[in-house]
Formats: structure tokens, C-alpha cells, sequence
């Protein structure tokens, strides 16, 4: 993976994109307004496709947009990301920890999980909202429809395979001309058995471009 465009800040926020492929930086997008490095885009040269990389903020422990300013921050960011999207034009891939799962089936206890942020009503309409806006497919529950089981992400406690209390926080959203183009996607799950792992893990799509 010898082409990279690498938005990031030392020990804090960032965002990468490697590739085998040439590409070109297409933007940086500021959505809290803040200077933290939470997007990147790219263009994969000779080919028509975007890919927009995000981080979007984890929004705290309080799921109270007046008494949490991170959660209002998230609610924001996502909001602006909403506005953004309705504009593109070109086919695009949007990925990243959207630190959201919007899904009921998307976590291993919804009615435990309502009022824990990243699982709230609240956040999952809003990301609602930003998927409508560009008519995005989501490619992880296309390949792997609900109600299956569906997660990327683990609490680093010693317990987290046995309980299996996954959440699925990370996704691959396509402009609607590139979803069809998309052949395969899956969850390498087994990841996050090896020594030092994160607690989030890879997704991989394959496209007939």
C-alpha cells in the first residue's frame, strides 16, 4: 500500500487512507469546528469513486445534548456531515467509526442499550437522517441483512468473547451507483483475538469496478 493521505493529530484524533491504487486528497472537513482531524477524502485515480474516510466524535457518557457538550458536539458533526452529503454528486464511499449502531439488532441488548450513548433513539435518527441523504446503501447489513449478528466493536474487558457484548459502530456506506458495483463484504472478527488488539475491527468490501 504504497499511496497514503493521512489527516491526523499526534497522539489524539486521525484519519488514513492507504492504497495499492494512486489517489489524490479530495478534502478535509471540519465538522465540530474545532481543528480536530476526524475526515479525509480521496480520489482513487482512474476510477470514479470518492472515498470519504470519518471519524465521527464518540459523544461522552450522558446522552443529554444540554448537559453533555460532547453529545451535542456528535449530534452536530453528524448534522453538518447530513448537509454535506446531500450535495455530492459522484460515486462515493463513506467509512469509518461512526460510533453509532442504528440498528436494534445491532447491539447485544437494545433495550439495555437505549439510553447508553451511541445507541440512543436519538443518535440512531440522526444518522437516519444522514443516510437519507444521499439515498447511502448500507453495504454491512446488504451482505449481512438483520437480524443476523453483526459487530465490530468489543469492550477491551477480559470477558468480551465469552459475553459477546459487541456493538456494530464501524461502516461502509455507498452512493447508491456504487453500491451495485459491490460484490462481497464481511467482518474480520478474528482480529480481535490477537496480541494487543484494537477494540474495533477491520471491514472489507469487495467492488467490481
Amino acid at each position: 500500500y504504497t499511496h497514503r493521505v493521512v489527516h491526523g493529530q499526534k497522539g489524539y484524533h486521525g484519519v488514513a487512507t492507504v492504497s495499492r491504487i494512486p489517489l489524490r486528497e479530495a478534502g478535509r472537513h471540519d465538522w465540530q469546528d474545532n481543528g480536530e482531524a476526524r475526515h479525509v477524502g480521496v480520489e482513487l485515480l482512474g476510477h470514479d469513486l470518492v472515498i470519504e474516510n470519518v471519524y465521527i466524535p464518540a459523544g461522552g457518557d450522558v446522552p443529554d445534548r444540554d448537559a453533555n457538550p460532547k453529545f451535542a458536539q456528535k449530534l452536530d458533526f453528524i448534522g453538518r456531515m447530513t448537509r454535506w452529503a446531500e450535495a455530492l454528486h459522484r460515486p462515493t464511499l463513506l467509512v469509518g467509526d461512526f460510533n453509532v449502531a442504528p440498528l436494534d439488532c445491532d447491539v447485544y441488548d437494545h433495550k439495555a442499550l437505549l439510553k447508553v450513548v451511541s445507541h440512543t433513539p436519538l443518535e440512531c435518527a440522526t444518522l437516519g437522517d444522514l443516510r437519507d441523504s444521499h439515498g447511502w446503501e448500507d453495504l454491512g447489513r446488504r451482505f449481512i441483512p438483520a437480524p443476523e449478528r453483526n459487530y465490530s466493536w468489543w469492550s477491551y474487558r477480559a470477558w468480551w468473547r465469552r459475553k459477546d457484548q459487541g456493538r456494530r459502530l464501524d461502516h461502509m456506506w455507498a452512493s447508491p451507483a456504487l453500491a451495485a458495483q459491490a460484490r462481497a463484504h464481511r467482518v474480520v472478527e478474528e482480529t480481535r483475538e490477537w496480541d494487543q488488539p484494537s477494540d474495533h475491527v477491520p471491514l472489507i468490501t469487495e467492488f467490481e469496478l
